[in-house]
């Protein structure tokens, strides 16, 4: 069996708030003429602060796209170990227990990924099996949760760590007019996300089936154009209505485990917007309330790409108001339009022995 244990999330210590994105917004676009759509657009996301790796007229500097991504990989490296090695501890494991390492992010690249560098800088070992993972955007969260799945399902005394890493603010464009781009600037926001999949033992959301959709045709509505200056976001007018032929597969997904989509106890649904969210409640015949942890990340962090689905994972263990055996769905939505879903059940600490994994050498001699 395959357990996702608790996550560890950080987001960085910069705030902005909607206030200040929409007088800054009004400033500097004050000639746009669809302005006024711009900051309906950004009212309506339900974002109320999100969090910047760097002060707010840095974000709004473009050194160029070389000096960004440098920038991406110095944060990366002086954030991400910190939320690894809570997440390690959150499951009781150390770095050396780890067999894969899934590493997300759309917003920087690194070659090797930081999953080599986590290996020769956290004691991770050097025969650990490494997934990065770069252009599945949003998407990105719900797929390392489900290829951990499927490797300690494959493994079954194995254990995967996933990382998620977004620095959105690194991809603003100042002279990027585009609607969808302006509408993500006062969408997106920077965090750190980790969790631990155990092959066997520990506490948390037992994996049980994972699947994926894609609706045919749909590639450029959510997108990057690349460019000399780096990442321009683009957005359709037509994503909000993507619900409609997702909540099908969502249902599928269930019914094929034996289970109604409508009545689960909890739900993890990646907020890239409260249209998202209320659209989905309305085709699943579920109450808005039943999105409340995806809810208060779009509200206090915004839209934080790959992030997501593990921080409302973390807020979900916050409120520990679940029974064992209590039933959810998991899904990330993202580019493609694309779907990555899991079903699970929730598996409390005091349900389950916890032991320390076997060492190294004993599971290698188990056919490594």
């Amino acid at each position: 069996m395959a357990i996702l244990c608790r996550p560890a999330v950080a987001v960085p210590e910069h705030v902005i708030t909607v206030e200040e994105t929409l007088e800054l917004a009004e400033r500097i676009h004050a000639g746009h003429p669809q302005l006024p759509l711009v900051l309906r657009l950004i009212s309506n996301t339900g974002v109320r602060k999100r969090h910047l790796i760097r002060p707010i007229g840095e974000t709004l500097e473009h050194p160029g796209f070389e000096v960004r991504n440098r920038i991406f990989e110095e944060q990366a490296k002086q954030r991400v170990p910190e939320v690894a090695a809570q997440a390690l501890d959150n499951a009781g494991l150390q770095a050396d227990d780890i067999d894969l390492l899934v590493f997300v992010s759309c917003t920087g690249f690194m070659m090797p990924s930081m999953t080599s560098w986590l290996i020769n800088s956290m004691g991770f070992r050097p025969d650990t099996r490494q997934l990065p993972i770069a252009q599945l955007g949003c998407a990105a969260g719900g797929a390392a949760i489900n290829r951990a799945h499927d490797f300690c399902t494959a493994y079954p005394e194995l254990n995967a760590l996933i990382i998620a890493c977004e620095f959105c603010s690194l991809c603003y464009q100042p002279t990027d007019h585009d609607i969808g781009s302006l509408l993500s600037n006062g969408l997106f926001g920077d965090a750190v996300a980790a969790a631990v999949v155990r092959g066997a033992g520990g506490s948390g959301v037992l994996l049980e089936r994972n699947a994926a959709s894609l609706i045919p045709d749909t590639c450029g509505w959510i997108s990057y154009q690349v460019k000399a200056t780096g990442f321009h976001f683009r957005l359709d007018k037509r994503v909000p209505t993507t619900m409609g032929p997702l909540a099908p597969a969502l249902r599928a997904l269930a019914e094929v485990h034996g289970w109604d989509a409508a009545a689960l106890d909890f739900y993890i649904i990646h907020a890239g917007g409260p249209r998202i969210l209320d659209d989905l409640s309305r085709f699943l015949g579920v109450p808005a309330e039943a999105f409340r942890f995806s809810r208060a990340t779009l509200t206090e962090c915004g839209n934080i790409a790959s992030a997501v689905v593990l921080d409302a994972l973390s807020r979900m263990f916050g409120e520990n108001a679940l029974s064992a055996g209590a039933r959810g769905l998991i899904a990330g939505f993202g580019p493609g339009i694309s779907a990555e879903m899991a079903v699970g059940s929730w598996l409390p600490e005091a349900a389950v022995p916890w032991p320390r994994a076997e060492p190294v050498a004993a599971r290698a001699a188990g056919g490594r």
